[in-house]
């Protein structure tokens, strides 16, 4: 366990030590394109997936790493009555409050960029094909391009977002709305890709879609392979 995540291990700070062993894959796209539907799939194929957005929420859950930095740092009042981050709280004041979110932000990212090594480095050991890591802001991070051999960029009309987000986490739309004005742009997303997948047809069009993806992630290891 983590006991000072304000400052991570050279160990935690370095993905870039894994890389080579096998593809690095990102995966990223605004709230509500279908990240998780497209990871899941490529789990299904024998992706390894390390999602840092589950990783977010486990060490944020009851009894999680984190939260007894975030009690220390914003108060007993962000904690509910089950031991989990009250995020409907913490989301309030840090969309309000920029140095609130650097100050959670210096708590959770040190932990997830742990438990994110610590899961690749098990999903090399268990032999996957590649990696895909699922990164909610990754293009907003700045701090993957470095690390990937491939970038995909889940993809659909803002009005969907808009509405499958109100229909899964029950938020208002201005909320959602608000969420969207804090992520890039469709746009800046689109033009960072080197596979963008459409995600507002059917399932049977995303299997198709995202079979390709997995031939051609197949592909980049295999002329990898072939060359060294």
């Amino acid at each position: 366990m983590a006991t000072n995540p304000t400052n991570p291990s050279s160990e935690q700070a370095g993905l870039g030590i894994l890389k080579g062993h096998v593809p690095f894959v990102g995966l990223t796209g605004g709230i509500g394109s279908g990240k998780t539907a497209v990871s899941d799939q490529l789990a299904q194929l024998g992706a390894g997936i390390v999602d840092t957005d589950l990783i977010a929420h486990q060490i944020t859950a009851p009894n999680g790493v984190a939260i007894p930095f975030i009690q220390k740092q914003f108060g007993s009042e962000f904690v509910d009555s089950s031991g989990a981050l009250d995020r409907v709280r913490m989301r309030t004041l840090v969309f309000a409050n920029p140095e609130a979110r650097k100050s959670l932000e210096a708590i959770t990212h040190p932990l997830i960029r742990e438990e994110t090594i610590r899961q690749a480095k098990q999903l090399i050991e268990d032999k996957v094909p590649y990696l895909v890591f699922v990164v909610p802001l990754l293009i907003e991070s700045g701090n993957w391009a470095h690390l990937l051999d491939y970038l995909v960029v889940v993809d659909c009309p803002e009005e969907t977002q808009i509405d499958r987000v109100m229909h899964r986490s029950k938020l208002p739309r201005n909320e959602v709305e608000r969420i969207l004005r804090a992520q890039a742009s469709r746009e800046e997303r689109i033009a960072r890709a080197d596979m963008v997948i459409e995600n507002q047809g059917s399932l049977e069009n995303l299997k198709t879609e995202v079979l390709k993806l997995n031939q051609k992630i197949l592909q980049i290891q295999k002329d990898r392979t072939s060359s060294s």
